[in-house]
């Protein structure tokens, strides 16, 4: 009678875990945590310096006491970055600040403001993280974001708010991911997905007029790549939990490792033009 027993949970055993065998596209989520910060107290903001170790740079530094994460940030492999200036005008067209606001739950809060007065070229200033060691990975990016409605809503206008380039890009033989807010001949904002090989040649864009566009108010903002030279790359952006646009294909070209990726940017033929960030993830993979 035992034997019996014995032998009847045996094949119950093997049939539960036959049928909790996975099948190939069942791939479960294991996603790490990389970095987390909402620039809370222990956060701070060096003045903007033409002479730090990158450059033109402003430098966010400190530990976040919530998150104990530290700036600057530091993942695959990279441990330098900061802001950006570019075609400043001597410090005076951009401005950052780590501000006391109302954030998107409505408590007071921290928050990265961004503001760029005017343009005299290229003017821009991008949170860079750079000298990316593994450009390759998988990685999963997302925040908080507000920005104005004055400069969003001028005809044919655009704004950058996220990019990564991969090495070779600026010689014509990488690529690079980067996020729009397009408006169109009626100031009506919309958002603009893109791949491409250099700014006047798109390899693939995806344009989305069905979301609209928050002005003056908080929204989530989502990225994640599959880094690949093949059909199973793939590009994904969200906001607030809707799709903008899923790319799947190449999201590289030659096999070019990622170079730096401009986690915030603040860009645009639109001025002036105002932002906040706040609570930012990035995460080593698309979490479930």
């Amino acid at each position: 009678m035992k034997r019996t027993i014995v032998l009847v949970i045996s094949i119950l055993i093997i049939i539960n875990i036959s049928c909790k065998k996975e099948s190939p596209n069942d791939i479960p989520s294991q996603a790490t945590l990389l970095f987390k910060s909402g620039f809370e107290d222990g956060v701070f903001l060096d003045p903007p310096n033409e002479d730090t170790p990158i450059g033109n740079f402003q430098l966010i530094k400190g530990t976040d006491t919530e998150t104990g994460f530290s700036w600057p940030i530091n993942i695959l492999g990279a441990n330098t970055g900061g802001l950006h200036f570019i075609d400043d005008d001597n410090f005076q067209a951009l401005e950052n600040e780590i501000q006391s606001v109302i954030g998107h739950n409505g408590d007071t809060t921290n928050a990265l403001y961004n503001a760029e007065h005017y343009d005299i070229g290229i003017t821009q200033c991008p949170y860079e993280i750079l000298d990316i060691a593994d450009g390759t990975k998988d990685l999963y990016v997302k925040y908080w974001m507000k920005i104005d409605s004055a400069s969003s809503m001028q005809k044919d206008k655009w704004r950058a708010i996220f990019e990564y380039k991969t090495k070779s890009y600026a010689i014509g033989l990488g690529f690079r991911l980067i996020a729009f807010i397009y408006t169109d001949e009626d100031g009506i904002p919309y958002w603009h997905w893109q791949g491409d090989k250099n700014p006047t040649h798109a390899i693939w864009e995806i344009d989305n007029r069905n979301i609209p566009v928050p002005l003056n108010k908080w929204f989530l903002t989502e990225f994640y790549w599959h880094w690949s030279e093949g059909d199973d790359g793939r590009a994904l952006w969200k906001i607030n939990g809707q799709v903008v646009g899923d790319h799947y294909g190449p999201t590289t070209r030659h096999s070019k490792p990622i170079d730096f990726i401009m986690l915030t940017q603040i860009y645009g033929d639109a001025n002036p033009k105002y932002q906040w960030i706040d609570d930012i993830e990035i995460w080593d993979s698309l979490p479930e």
